[in-house]
């Protein structure tokens, strides 16, 4: 490990000369390289030169108890010892993790869908309920939402609706929430009282640059149509709203969110290239599930990850078996305790796989 962390340290250092290179500072594309390289590592080397001064002071340490000391000092000196080594043991476990390889999507912008599923009218609301909490948890992040296609129920809630969230490291945070998300409670148009049974889907995908994934215009269909709002009506005269159709994929994606054309295709290709990269990613994913499943689960759609229930106030994360009383409060967004839960029982298995 430790010649793993010196060659991070190294490569530090290397990369601290380069970014000081005409020839980088001149070139856009290297200077953002190795700038973001270096971004990734600095933790990491940040803490293995703490680990490496501690090391040194207990070093220190232990040889002042072969010098002749009086009672008093020695004392101070065992103590000393004592707090060094349970540093050193934290700063070591710190360093285990950070050297877990990093998912090179963690850092991107976030496309969201959220759907309501089985239970009607319900479904929809409880999809409206999920889109309000990802909207507090990003807002309490600093992150940016931008809607990309709604589709509403005349009761309220959405059938689906689309979005972006902006903000580094919404990615690293989010990739938990893709599943299936179950409610339990009384609908306001239950008059007996019974509790009833919904469930809406979540998917989320890194936002992709073209680079990432090849999307040919030949194998795009374009086509234009006048927005609708709820009920089909339409709501624009001009043909603003765009659908476009991947052919070797057969992916759909339409946008009318914007009055713009030009504007709702460019928002459209952006959710076009997340969908083809997620399919390619699902498809990798499922050849890996069938040799070890992950602690955290397939990320499947129709994959049940977690339960609402609102007579108990109670949110039940079924990866995890992690149940939570503060459902009120992870509703106004609130979350972050339960994605903090996941994320540790990734790293442990995947520490763990790394020491096997």
């Amino acid at each position: 490990m430790f010649d793993r962390l010196q060659a991070v340290e190294d490569r530090y250092d290397k990369l601290n000369e380069l970014l000081s290179d005409p020839d980088v500072v001149n070139d856009p594309k290297k200077l953002r390289d190795y700038s973001k390289e270096q971004s990734d590592i600095q933790e990491t080397v940040e803490v293995y030169r703490e680990y490496k001064k501690a090391k040194e002071q207990f070093a220190d340490a232990k040889a002042m108890l072969d010098d002749k000391l009086d009672a008093d000092m020695r004392e101070m000196v065992k103590e000393e010892l004592s707090e060094l080594e349970t540093a050193l043991a934290e700063l070591e476990a710190r360093l285990k993790i950070l050297l877990i390889p990093k998912d090179p999507n963690d850092d991107k912008n976030v496309i969201m869908e959220i759907r309501g599923a089985a239970g009607g009218d319900e479904a929809a609301l409880f999809a409206g309920d999920l889109y309000r909490m990802y909207s507090r948890y990003a807002e309490a992040n600093n992150w940016k939402i931008d809607v990309i296609e709604t589709s509403t129920t005349g009761v309220g809630g959405y059938k689906e609706i689309i979005f972006m969230i902006n903000g580094r490291g919404a990615y690293s945070k989010l990739k938990y929430e893709n599943g299936a998300h179950r409610v339990q409670r009384v609908p306001e148009t239950e008059s007996g009282g019974r509790i009833h049974t919904s469930t809406a889907t979540v998917a989320v995908m890194p936002e992709t640059e073209e680079v990432e994934v090849e999307v040919h215009d030949k194998d795009i269909r374009v086509d234009t149509f006048a927005s609708s709002g709820p009920g089909g009506q339409s709501v624009n005269t001009t043909m603003s709203a765009v659908r476009l159709t991947h052919l070797p994929t057969g992916i759909v994606v339409s946008c009318q969110d914007e009055k713009s054309q030009i504007k709702n295709k460019e928002k459209a290709m952006k959710v076009l290239r997340a969908r083809i990269y997620d399919k390619f990613q699902k498809e990798a994913q499922a050849e890996y599930d069938a040799v070890r499943k992950s602690a955290v689960g397939t990320g499947d759609r129709s994959e049940r990850i977690r339960t609402y229930n609102f007579p108990q106030n109670r949110v039940t994360d079924h990866r995890i078996g992690l149940t939570i009383q503060k459902l009120d409060q992870i509703l106004e967004g609130k979350i972050g305790e339960v994605i903090d839960a996941l994320i540790v029982e990734e790293q442990s298995s995947r520490l763990e796989n790394l020491e096997d």
